[in-house]
């Protein structure tokens, strides 16, 4: 295995569990269910986007899968940062840290 190959394998797997672990807290959380009142967000916002999060890290765990996975993250990480922004909440970094990490694993050659 190349060094590169075990770098995004590693990145893949910090990514993956970074999202699920953030996922949970954010379904679990109160805090979670009031700031998508103030952003005038249905309540099932939370277990959807969360339970869209989960599945896709999973899937980016499974190599037959990771490119899928990677790309639906990508997507999750992309429709996050919109909706931060248009309710003006700027602090969207490390959202485009894990979007980047994805893009970088999902489209690897391998």
């Amino acid at each position: 295995m190349s060094m590169q190959t075990t770098s995004l394998t590693l990145l893949r797997w910090v990514l993956s569990v970074v999202v699920i672990w953030q996922a949970v807290q954010f379904i679990v959380s109160a805090n979670s269910a009031h700031a998508v009142s103030r952003m005038g967000l249905p309540h099932v916002t939370i277990p959807v986007l969360g339970g869209v999060e989960i599945f896709a890290a999973v899937l980016f765990l499974i190599p037959t899968f990771s490119r899928l996975g990677g790309y639906l993250l990508l997507f999750v990480f992309a429709f996050a940062i919109g909706v931060h922004v248009l309710h003006r909440q700027f602090g969207v970094g490390p959202l485009v840290v894990y979007a980047a990490a994805a893009l970088a694993c999902a489209s690897a050659k391998g």
